[in-house]
């Protein structure tokens, strides 16, 4: 199965959106990886916390692996997201020239790699990373309920 490559490292963004509870945060979470396989960059929900409207776990994730690269192309790398990306992490997935993108949960009310719009595989746009779906997907949305729950 092709997903079972990707479940250590979704454990892993699932890990940084269990931190993001702390601050009152969607937990939602993302770690990036270089071409070996190893964490370059992790990233959480940090809107409230930070009060950041671009404070998305794909923005912060892809952020840190361009810092410890030291460069903006992330080529050959991967972004690990609990949640399908929005139209601003998919296109910051782009603009980054990650790889893939691998996701958990899919988003039907703002997701951008495939449920609501597919910015990542417009054929109009100059990189177009490959996406694997749905790796520990329950458990991603079950986090994100339980979240949600709590706040209704």
């Amino acid at each position: 199965m092709i997903g079972d490559r990707w479940v250590d490292p979704m454990r892993a963004a699932l890990e940084q959106a269990r931190a993001a509870l702390a601050t009152g945060d969607v937990p939602i979470g993302a770690v990036v990886l270089d071409p070996g396989g190893e964490v370059v960059g992790t990233g959480r929900n940090v809107r409230e916390a930070e009060a950041d409207p671009t404070g998305h776990a794909e923005v912060v994730a892809l952020r840190g692996a361009a810092r410890a690269r030291g460069e903006w192309r992330l080529e050959g790398c991967t972004l690990v997201v609990t949640l399908e990306p929005c139209t601003m992490c998919a296109g910051a997935a782009v603009l980054s020239r990650v790889e893939r993108v691998v996701f958990g949960a899919f988003d039907d009310k703002a997701g951008a790699v495939g449920s609501l719009w597919d910015v990542v595989r417009d054929r109009r746009l100059n990189h177009r990373p490959e996406v694997v779906s749905g790796v520990l997907a329950e458990e991603s949305a079950a986090l994100l309920a339980d979240f949600f729950d709590g706040r209704r």
